[in-house]
């Protein structure tokens, strides 16, 4: 791995726990890794580690297979050839774009300084700017010339921190997708950390979710959705609540109860003897539950946002579960509304009853196509 953090920790003096809590991860070169989690999760703690703005408790961090962090090892940030982007950009007001880029590379004869300008403004689509000045540019741009003045020095790995959270909501998506583009194109590897899941999903070849100082998984979008490694991670990725479910097996044939009914069309489950009684908490997201008029099952509709081409509905059930749907925008029905709606779940995600948030679900088997 280009980027190794092997059992980390991080605690402050007078704390009660660590900041950042036995982590291990990995990055190869030229990926995007991306942390995400609330608030004090650790996530921020944990990049500025591996800048080398932070010493470790125990553990050790590798660039490159060179140690540079750990309780005998510490590399001071200047010398770690990292480049970093901050939330606030850190642009310097009284230069252009040009010396804006250009002040990391001061070390550089005139002629190749202006050469990498030209070349990193090309890069980040900012050609014929660097006449101007951080004021006259949009938020956008702003993030641009901040990203090249990161990339000019060749940095070995590129650390991001919330690097979009200035920008408008409409702006955020698309320029994740920009900067991953233009991340990939220069052969970067970069470490990002935010608390918004769509720019982890546009940015991250690989996305880590913390939580509590404790990092609960390490893996691809598509993983964490569907395969999420704790409780929290199935909380906290994507919209679903949990309800209250058994599983049955009868003969050869495995059910799965819940408020909505028995799960059919399954493809993967877990064993009726991963929990006592069968008795669990089965996750159900957004598209697990479909809008359908003629379904037996009723919900009222006690919340709904607008996302455009679709409503995100919160429903509670006769029985008093909670549950969310995507329905297309032209399904406009009013809060207090009753619809009806129906299971469609590809596989089943389930815990232990009250399961803390750093329990792992039960494992799945597969099932037969006909046996719930």
């Amino acid at each position: 791995m280009f980027l190794s953090v092997s059992n980390l920790s991080i605690r402050y003096p007078g704390a009660v726990q660590s900041a950042v809590d036995g982590v291990t991860l990995g990055l190869r070169a030229g990926d995007i890794g991306v942390l995400i989690g609330p608030s004090g999760c650790g996530k921020t703690t944990l990049l500025r580690a591996v800048a080398g703005l932070e010493r470790v408790s125990t553990g050790q961090i590798t660039i490159a297979h060179e140690t540079v962090s750990s309780l005998q090892q510490h590399i001071p940030a200047e010398q770690r050839r990292i480049g970093m982007v901050f939330q606030d950009y850190a642009l310097f007001p009284h230069l252009d774009v040009g010396r804006n880029i250009a002040f990391g590379l001061n070390h550089q004869p005139k002629s190749q300084r202006l050469q990498r300008v030209q070349e990193v403004l090309a890069l980040v689509g900012l050609e014929g700017m660097q006449a101007r000045y951080p004021h006259e540019l949009s938020g956008g741009q702003q993030q641009r010339v901040a990203l090249a003045r990161a990339l000019a020095p060749q940095p070995r790995l590129l650390l991001l921190d919330e690097p979009f959270s200035n920008l408008d909501v409409d702006l955020r998506e698309r320029l994740a997708h920009e900067v991953r583009a233009i991340l990939k194109s220069a052969g970067a590897t970069a470490l990002l950390v935010t608390h918004d899941q769509l720019e982890a999903f546009a940015m991250g070849d690989v996305i880590g979710v913390m939580h509590q100082g404790h990092l609960h998984q390490w893996d691809d979008a598509y993983a964490l959705y569907h395969r999420p490694a704790t409780r929290f991670v199935a909380e906290f990725i994507g919209h679903g609540v949990f309800a209250p479910a058994q599983i049955r097996l009868a003969g050869h044939e495995v059910s799965v109860q819940t408020p909505l009914g028995a799960l059919q069309d399954v493809e993967e489950c877990p064993l009726p003897t991963a929990y006592e009684a069968g008795l669990c908490d089965v996750l159900l997201r957004a598209d697990d539950i479909v809008h359908d008029d003629h379904a037996p099952v009723k919900a009222e509709i006690i919340r709904k946002a607008f996302r455009g081409s679709e409503f995100l509905y919160t429903l509670r059930l006769s029985s008093g579960e909670v549950v969310m749907t995507h329905v297309p925008s032209h399904h406009n029905h009013a809060v207090g509304e009753w619809i009806g709606i129906r299971a469609q779940v590809d596989h089943v995600v389930t815990f232990a009853r009250g399961a803390g948030p750093g329990t792992p679900p039960a494992p799945l088997l597969p099932v037969t196509q006909h046996s719930l």
